[in-house]
């Protein structure tokens, strides 16, 4: 598997203008959902549990049907063009569900044929290898760990050469060494050209690899947004000044701050918008200074990509 590095064009390769799925049973499981992802991007999706991250990932593959609303995937139809739009998805999904009674190599290859690709052993070669699974081509996928049949599940994805490659909680129950694979050939492949969407559960990882975010909250999107953009608009700076001596109060003067006091006094506690001109902790110490209110320590602490989700996908705080 070459991977050449390219430029990364802004162009949508996955499209989703109105999707809407509701069961038999009248339950809603996507809401009026659309969404562009862009072409040699890294997109998350986050989302807790029952918010439609599933769903979405299996209308978008072809595997369930949308009851309102059109997919494209690299300009084919999802429903009107399935096999060239399927052709184009390589899909890792939650369940560990693949041939026990196959050879691993045996198993990649026939994923490969199913999608009309002429064989290429150099390739699935390649693909084993750099999942750490050659030294066990030949082996039964019953005879696997649960890890290595994870790794077996990403090199069916990849063998056919998908343009877009999803990624449904794949480092759920997974070892450390697998995850740092696993992250790694993320990486060569969003460097030679391919889209990656992935759902997680650790979204510190979502906070290191991805480049937009995705929030779908009970079947809706709350937010679509640059990562950076996200961190920037909804994250909070907070600083902590360690005092030499207890107060019982904030002095009057010093009302218009954002200040809290702890319990015991010894704390001063200020939080900010990080869109705004860090500036303002100068001038607080200044006015601290005209109180005769002196510090022995202060340290700044900035929201986490987890801080931002917990507060969307919690109505009274995304109101709030």
């Amino acid at each position: 598997m070459t991977l050449n590095p390219v430029s990364l064009p802004t162009d949508a390769i996955v499209s989703v203008r109105g999707v809407s799925k509701t069961y038999d049973g009248g339950f809603q499981a996507l809401k009026n959902v659309t969404l562009d992802i862009r072409r040699g991007e890294i997109f998350a999706l986050l989302g807790p549990n029952g918010a439609g991250k599933t769903t979405l990932i299996s209308t978008i593959c072809g595997m369930s049907n949308a009851t309102e609303g059109t997919i494209t995937a690299d300009g084919f139809d999802t429903v009107r063009d399935y096999r060239q739009a399927r052709a184009t998805i390589g899909l890792v999904p939650q369940e560990l569900h693949t041939d026990a009674f196959e050879t691993v190599w045996a198993t990649v290859s026939f994923s490969r044929g199913l999608f009309g690709k002429a064989p290429n052993p150099a390739l699935i070669e390649q693909i084993l290898r750099d999942l750490s699974l050659w030294d066990k081509k030949d082996n039964k996928i019953m005879t696997l760990s649960g890890g290595m049949k994870r790794r077996v599940l990403i090199a069916k994805a990849l063998s056919h050469e998908p343009k877009i490659l999803f990624l449904d909680e794949p480092s759920a129950g997974v070892d450390v060494e697998l995850r740092h694979d696993m992250w790694r050939l993320v990486r060569q492949l969003r460097e030679a050209g391919t889209t990656i969407i992935l759902t997680t559960h650790y979204i510190e990882e979502a906070e290191d690899m991805a480049d937009r975010i995705g929030v779908i909250r009970k079947g809706e999107l709350i937010v679509v947004e640059d990562k950076n953009v996200l961190m920037r608009q909804l994250g909070r700076k907070e600083l902590a000044l360690s005092l030499p001596h207890p107060l019982t109060a904030v002095p009057e003067a010093l009302a218009h701050w954002p200040l809290q006091l702890s319990a015991d006094g010894l704390t001063l506690t200020y939080g900010f918008d990080t869109q705004k001109d860090d500036t303002g902790i100068a001038e607080l110490l200044a006015a601290l200074a005209t109180q005769g209110i002196a510090y022995k320590d202060l340290r700044t602490s900035e929201s986490s990509l987890e801080d931002i989700f917990v507060s969307l996908v919690h109505e009274q705080k995304a109101e709030a």
